[in-house]
């Protein structure tokens, strides 16, 4: 197996995590800006990879397969580190909401898959409005929530904590709304599905007590 520029920009991202966790719990203060510079590169590798995919046609079974599983671990780690960070009932009830939908998600799209129908859920623009938001939160919450050192930092007039907070929440609700959005597009091949897997068993059975 060939290892594609996207796929290794993908390996580094994976191996980008165990960095933000060491980072984040050095007993420096400078660990915020650097848990959130890490997890801002790794965002930007994201970014980068796809586009390198794009323009150069370096497209790969495995990389496909591996993107998203980088990305998913990669958030599910800040949102825990930030919720240990910060443990409020509603930090908690943000990432469950998060890691919840996209365990739900996946499961689905690997149904679909077996259905020959993985297109079905395919991103839509919804996803990738939550991914910018979640994406900010997430570096603000990084730089705010530190171990280490509490920050009060201002961007645009506003605390950043402040800012990381609500736009996680804003992030959650799109997830909600993007999940259900997936849902119901695969509502009627699922449907279908079990329509067919009823009528087998029902012919199974017939068959058995003939």
């Amino acid at each position: 197996m060939t290892l594609t520029v996207p796929t290794w920009l993908t390996l580094l991202r994976i191996l980008m995590i165990p960095v933000l966790v060491l980072v984040f719990y050095l007993p420096y203060r400078w660990t915020n800006f650097a848990a959130a510079g890490v997890f801002i590169l790794a965002a930007v590798t994201d970014w980068l990879d796809g586009w390198v995919a794009r323009r150069y046609g370096m497209h790969s079974a495995f990389g496909a397969f591996l993107d998203p599983v980088a990305d998913k671990l990669m958030v599910a780690v800040a949102l825990f580190l930030i919720v240990q960070g910060h443990p409020t009932p509603w930090m908690a009830f943000w990432a469950a909401v998060i890691v919840g939908r996209e365990i739900a998600v996946s499961a689905l799209r690997e149904w679909m898959a077996e259905l020959g129908q993985r297109a079905t859920v395919k991103v839509a623009m919804i996803g990738k409005v939550k991914t910018t938001a979640q994406m900010v939160a997430l570096s603000c919450l990084l730089y705010s929530v530190s171990p280490n050192r509490q920050t009060a930092g201002i961007w645009m007039g506003e605390p950043v904590f402040h800012i990381g907070d609500w736009l996680l929440a804003i992030a959650a609700l799109l997830t909600l709304w993007s999940g259900f959005q997936y849902l119901h597009a695969a509502w009627p091949a699922l449907a279908e599905d079990e329509q067919a897997s009823a009528a087998r068993r029902k012919a199974k059975k017939m068959h058995g007590t003939s």
